[in-house]
């Protein structure tokens, strides 16, 4: 993680939600309040989302049911209840974070999204991401390496979309698919996709180590969810701009995808960034998932109000002055 400013340092001085004042601290008070109500809800259990989703040695992802709501036994109404004060919640720290990085702060988040076609990424994006403000997101879509890209090392790509500080950069796909559908396809030698396991290790640890938080997921879906997701983009003229007759070419390969993604989560778990499994057949489910991943992530890196860097006092008498 990246350091922090010392408190005894003027630059550094935290403001925390209990300096400000007048309609300030009653808004941010309101914002708490709403957050922890939604997060006490009944129908969430103790456990944090972060360890029930968790990816753990000897899992297989076969055993897990896509259509399971881990850390949750409400309906879908309940779900899209609680996630109301939830994205609030989630604004307010990301806003908190892009604030900080204007005082000096160096800390950002990477949220990985992965999965199958259909699992539900572009429904993260809106749902999740799309709750926050814009100015503090930058998105990445990662797609087959243009002819530059196939010049270099294949995290070259990545390490010139990784988030600066104060914003939360999203990959939606990401360096996984590098030993995803490379290793599907054959698309390099065994021997050269094989040692990229070890090179993810190496580079999301040293992400870690420079102030940013890796939060990985992956969508797991069923074959019998994507086909059915698939059949309704075939059945509906405001869906066929969605539908790549490519997917079918792909969902062909699921068992081959499956194992790969298996073994991605087996060697690429680690304790500086583990991956998390969601379970996508339930939409509302997913999105309830991941936001309380990257809010639990950002609870934990718990940004600060800079300190103003001006005499607030003389400002105020400024202001009382001004026409």
């Amino acid at each position: 993680m990246g350091k922090r400013k010392g408190k005894g340092t003027k630059a550094g001085r935290a403001v925390e939600a209990a300096d400000l004042e007048g309609k300030a601290a009653k808004k941010a008070r309101k914002k708490r309040e709403a957050a922890a109500q939604a997060r006490a809800d009944e129908a969430v259990e103790a456990a944090s989302w972060s360890e029930a989703l968790r990816f753990r040695p000897g899992v297989r992802l076969s055993d897990v049911d896509p259509r399971s709501t881990p850390g949750f036994d409400g309906k879908k109404s309940d779900g899209e209840e609680v996630m109301v004060e939830l994205q609030q919640r989630l604004s307010d720290l990301q806003e908190r974070l892009f604030a900080e990085s204007k005082g000096g702060g160096t800390r950002s988040v990477l949220l990985v999204i992965q999965g199958m076609d259909t699992s539900g990424k572009g429904g993260i994006m809106r749902h999740v991401v799309g709750a926050v403000d814009p100015q503090g997101v930058r998105i990445t879509s990662f797609k087959a390496p243009s002819a530059e890209e196939k010049r270099h090392p294949f995290l070259w790509r990545i390490r010139r979309a990784l988030p600066t500080p104060g914003l939360i950069g999203v990959f939606d796909r990401s360096h996984y698919e590098d030993v995803l559908i490379v290793r599907v396809h054959d698309l390099v030698p065994r021997t050269t996709w094989s040692r990229r396991y070890g090179q993810i290790n190496r580079f999301e640890e040293q992400v870690v180590a420079d102030g940013t938080t890796v939060v990985k997921v992956m969508m797991h879906l069923s074959p019998e969810e994507q086909k059915e997701r698939l059949g309704e983009r075939l059945s509906r003229g405001d869906k066929y701009w969605k539908y790549n007759p490519g997917d079918l070419d792909e969902r062909a390969r699921w068992t081959d995808y499956m194992e790969a993604y298996q073994v991605a989560l087996e060697r690429c778990s680690t304790d500086a960034a583990p991956w998390h499994v969601v379970p996508a057949d339930r939409k509302w489910y997913a999105r309830l998932a991941v936001t309380n991943l990257l809010l639990e992530a950002l609870e934990r890196m718990d940004p600060q109000w800079p300190a103003a860097d001006f005499d607030v006092e003389a400002e105020r008498e400024r202001l009382e002055l001004s026409p």
